[in-house]
């Protein structure tokens, strides 16, 4: 998907051809603006692409599952006119354990199984759902949404955070006290405080901590949570999903969309600087030499990327290079990918199980030990597993009768004390012997095995540090201090640059909504 620019000059260029680069494009371009987008890899989806990791065996390179795009952007940008089928919807969420025990499905249909581990937990845990599905419900509008500048004497600053406070009044006085009391919390305390089955705790401790430097007892993981259920609040009642073809097959309708409404889209483009006049963006220059002319470029590389490489900080504040420096974006979550000859055998699972998602994490103290060892340099011989069989419902990423298994692994860091090059092997090993126990008879039917490291994650995607959101999702690089203050309204301190990566609010996830907002932010500037 290429076309060339020759010397016309562009209202906008976006830097980055990822989905919310894709997405920001979409917008500005059916807004009327003359768009470039401009993608280093030969290929457009950042980390959300499909691609083949050993022969006739592809997978989804980053996320697996699709679970936060929201309903309204996808009817907006009308994805499914353009190419975007699901091999499956409604996936069932399930945690596996090794020790014989049966499955213990999650969600409504997971009421029967928990209520013979605990019919104490069976009967607090649909409430329990409720009462978060409320707070998501009410903190959704704050994602799709240009945060508020603190500090300011500005009325429609203001008028944000009287809103905010509207919602969350909406709850009503006992949710609303309930709200205040947890979203400071650590996931270990909340969910300990809830229910007493140690798997249920440890699934639902899996999407407190999955893709953040975090262990469950972690402040602010009850924060990361919520912010993971508002985004899925958006996307429906029951939105586990699995594109056809994979993630890339996402990335694909995003790229249609955006040429259909007039963007232009190069890959093969490596933009090496962006270009300075007069103390605002004049545009970019490629690693060819090539130099773009644009009024705006909007980046959806990682802060640090954009800021301390691409712009340079000569052209900031000293002060504001620091925050920028200061990010914390160490990733702890790889991505395992199995080529096997032969179905997986999960005791207990049906095949419908089998293509949905499954957790290892049997309690919130083996997430605790697992994050542990990354503290010093070390990654988890007893990591926390998302894994998905995404063949069981799409048999066309592998030959037939062969199969394909993903994984999100955590915690393995970014950097090791003895060096990739040594851990590699045995990490690997590990992993496949803790799949063994879960899934007897896997480990023999693999053949060929791939791990992609923080490390390898940040190399072939850009991201620095490896990190999922381009950044920690915590208190202090939250909403309206995402990436951080002077910079967090999708607008920086150089006239002309915007943000639209996972690095700005809302952080990553594929759903979108950081490009949708960064195009509002533009359209409004240029008002």
């Amino acid at each position: 998907m290429s076309a060339t620019a020759g010397t016309r000059r562009y209202d906008c260029i976006i830097v980055g051809a990822g989905h919310n680069g894709l997405a920001c494009a979409s917008y500005l371009a059916r807004a009327g603006r003359s768009v470039l987008v401009l993608e280093a890899n030969e290929r457009v989806g950042g980390a959300a692409i499909t691609r083949e990791f050993a022969p006739g065996y592809r997978v989804s390179a980053g996320a697996h599952l699709l679970n936060q795009l929201p309903r309204a952007l996808s009817a907006e940008l009308a994805l499914g006119e353009h190419g975007l089928e699901f091999a499956a919807q409604e996936l069932p969420t399930t945690a596996i354990a090794s020790d014989g025990a049966p499955p213990l499905p999650l969600g409504a249909a997971g009421d029967a199984p928990l209520s013979a581990l605990s019919p104490r937990d069976a009967a607090a845990y649909p409430a329990f759902r409720a009462r978060l599905g409320r707070f998501a419900k009410v903190l959704y509008p704050l994602l799709d949404s240009i945060p508020p500048r603190l500090g300011t004497s500005d009325w429609g600053d203001r008028l944000a955070l009287v809103k905010l406070g509207w919602r969350i009044r909406t709850l009503g006085r006992r949710d609303m006290r309930e709200l205040l009391r947890v979203i400071g919390m650590n996931a270990y305390d909340l969910l300990s405080d809830e229910f007493e089955t140690p798997r249920l705790k440890g699934a639902l401790g899996v999407d407190a901590v999955l893709g953040t430097n975090f262990g469950p007892r972690a402040p602010g993981t009850v924060l990361t949570l919520l912010n993971r259920l508002a985004a899925e609040s958006a996307a429906g009642p029951m939105p586990l999903a699995q594109p056809k073809g994979g993630l890339g097959a996402l990335s694909d309708a995003l790229a249609r969309v955006a040429t259909a409404a007039g963007a232009s889209i190069r890959t093969g483009a490596r933009v090496a600087s962006i270009r300075v006049v007069d103390d605002r963006v004049a545009g970019v220059t490629l690693e060819s030499g090539e130099a773009i002319d644009a009024a705006r470029v909007i980046s959806s590389a990682d802060a640090k990327t954009t800021f301390l490489k691409l712009l340079g900080p000569r052209h900031l504040d000293t002060g504001f290079v620091r925050r920028v420096d200061h990010i914390r974006s160490a990733g702890l979550a790889a991505k395992l990918h199995l080529a096997l000859d032969r179905l997986p055998t999960f005791p207990g699972l049906d095949r419908a199980r089998l293509g949905g998602r499954l957790l290892i994490a049997p309690s919130l103290d083996y997430i605790e030990r697992a994050w542990n060892h990354s503290k010093y340099g070390g990654y988890s011989p007893a990591p926390m597993l998302e894994v998905t069989v995404p063949t069981v419902n799409d048999p066309s990423l592998a030959p037939t009768g062969r199969h394909v298994l993903s994984a999100i692994v955590q915690y393995v860091p970014y950097e090791t004390r003895n060096g990739w090059a040594a851990d590699r092997a045995p990490c690997l090993e590990g992993l496949l012997a803790l799949l063994d126990a879960h899934a007897p008879g896997l480990g023999a039917s693999v053949t060929a095995a791939e791990l992609r490291t923080p490390a390898d994650l940040a190399h072939e995607f850009g991201m620095s540090g490896g990190h999922w959101h381009h950044g920690e999702l915590a208190f202090d690089q939250f909403y309206m201090v995402r990436p951080v203050p002077g910079a967090a309204q999708y607008a920086t301190p150089l006239a002309g640059l915007y943000l639209c990566g996972a690095s700005c609010h809302p952080g990553g996830g594929v759903m979108g909504l950081a490009g949708r907002n960064a195009a509002r932010a533009v359209l409004r500037g240029a008002a």
